[in-house]
């Protein structure tokens, strides 16, 4: 029987396309089940339209409520094995042919290869270093290029002081079409008529939805931003929201990007001498190693971990300024710029993520499940396999250990060494007690007071515990950041 295949919204590009017929589905309710960013709705359903403009008339595009109303009934279909749990059981309850998972650099069987030889912890280094032997990639032979593993301690320069930018050009946009502005003008209609709740901006797209906007953004990547992404991935500048960053993962997850094509011509710089190891090293370790390691954690951690692991014991729900998107109130200046970032552009860097919105939560004890969620439906690359990992486990340490081995936390002196935020903030980054204690710095030590019995255990804690009990006004910060009140 002549199949069709079957494709999902994390499955647009070539890479899951062997030249057959196509069936792709435009689930409006998937829009609907929880608030969500403006931009990140746009960006799916501009590039499920543009797959459907570009298959022609290879494609059955269909536009319904639900992906049953199209699926059911039918005898024929095929099925690249999809990116999420809920979307795995719907293929499974159905008569579909199941291939196996596609556009990650390593495969499920080489994962599950590489695990049950481990003992102990699965480290996310020990995988990247074994895919890298697998790969060949940035290889001398048996050993790696340069003579090391990893220059993570190359790429944590500080922000030029003084500079607004990093001074780079600005970088590849794509330019809207008709399919961009109907998509805008059914995202109106549909919130009009209270079938999606939307928060957020989406004017304009700034990200790739197709396979030729993705490599124009690639190239535009290699020929502007690399050499700088390495000193400066970590560090954050209030007038440059992309810093060096590629701006590639909403093509990747999207499925229009192959990470192995992106990883190769990265690569291929250092190859060639144009582009300096420590940059195309980091770079390929985000993606070959960071990327590919949350995906197979995804399925290797289960599907319970998302909802059972707080191991903190955090409670607290989201604040009103994540929900909405609002930071006007915010007076962090970190934080404020940070979420009205997010609020712009559906989208902000790792260490943003991680260090200061990520940071702020896991020091005020927000839900994770709730944080996990929100992280997945207000960010334009977030995606049910992406998020859990990062959030439950590498930001909020709410799996107790199994992703990192301690809490990502810092008090503000980290901010104010990796961006230009606390001059311009009412704040004091050294300040943690009185009206001008900056709420990282406090909010540090109030964390660890509130958190020390789940983590006495923790050898990498033991310093920052033994300074907790060392802090002579460690009852008075406590009972200040208490009562703060707001963001």
């Amino acid at each position: 029987m002549d199949r069709t295949r079957l494709t999902f919204a994390g499955q647009l590009g070539d890479t899951f396309d062997d030249g057959g017929p196509m069936l792709l589905v435009e689930a409006r309710s998937v829009f609907g089940r929880r608030r969500m960013h403006r931009a990140k709705a746009h960006v799916i359903l501009s590039a499920i339209r543009h797959r459907a403009a570009e298959l022609g008339s290879r494609v059955e595009f269909h536009q319904a409520d639900t992906y049953a109303e199209v699926v059911d009934g039918r005898t024929d279909l095929e099925v690249v094995d999809p990116t999420s749990y809920e979307a795995r059981r719907f293929v499974r309850s159905r008569p579909i042919e199941i291939l196996p998972s596609r556009g990650f650099i390593t495969t499920e069987a080489e994962f599950a290869e590489w695990a049950s030889g481990r003992k102990g912890r699965l480290l996310m280094e020990d995988f990247y270093r074994n895919a890298r032997v697998r790969s060949g990639l940035l290889m001398e032979g048996n050993a790696p290029a340069g003579g090391q593993w990893n220059y993570d301690h190359d790429n944590r320069k500080s922000p030029p002081k003084g500079a607004v930018t990093l001074g780079l050009p600005e970088p590849w946009w794509p330019v809207e079409d008709d399919i961009d502005a109907e998509v805008r003008a059914d995202l109106d209609r549909w919130q009009a008529d209270g079938l999606v709740d939307l928060v957020g901006q989406d004017e304009p797209r700034r990200f790739a939805v197709t396979g030729a906007e993705a490599q124009l953004a690639l190239d535009d990547f290699v020929e502007s931003r690399l050499n700088d992404f390495g000193p400066f991935e970590d560090a954050t500048l209030t007038g440059d929201w992309t810093m060096a960053h590629s701006l590639l993962s909403v093509p990747m997850n999207l499925g229009v990007l192959d990470p192995r094509h992106v990883v190769d011509t990265v690569a291929a710089e250092y190859n060639a001498g144009r582009a300096p190891l420590a940059s195309v090293e980091g770079f390929v370790r985000q993606v070959m190693g960071w990327r590919d390691y949350m995906w197979h954690l995804y399925w290797h951690l289960g599907e319970g971990y998302r909802y059972s692991n707080n191991h903190l014991e955090a409670t607290v729900d989201l604040p009103r300024e994540f929900l909405e998107l609002d930071a006007a109130s915010i007076e962090a200046n970190c934080l404020h710029h940070a979420i009205d970032g997010l609020a712009r552009h559906g989208w902000a860097h790792h260490i943003q993520r991680l260090m200061i919105i990520g940071n702020w939560a896991l020091q005020r004890g927000y839900d994770p499940g709730q944080l996990d969620r929100w992280f997945t439906d207000m960010f334009v690359d977030g995606t049910p396999w992406v998020m859990p990992a990062n959030v439950i486990g590498m930001s909020q340490h709410a799996d107790g250990g199994i992703v990192a081995t301690k809490p990502y936390t810092s008090g503000g002196a980290y901010i104010n060494k990796m961006s230009d935020h606390c001059g311009g903030c009412r704040f004091d980054p050294k300040v943690r007690l009185g009206p001008d204690a900056c709420p990282y710095t406090a909010g540090y030590w109030a964390f660890l007071d509130r958190a020390a019995p789940k983590l006495v255990g923790n050898h990498r804690m033991a310093q920052p515990l033994a300074g907790l009990r060392r802090l002579s006004d460690r009852e008075q910060v406590v009972h200040q950041e208490s009562l703060r009140e707001g963001l």
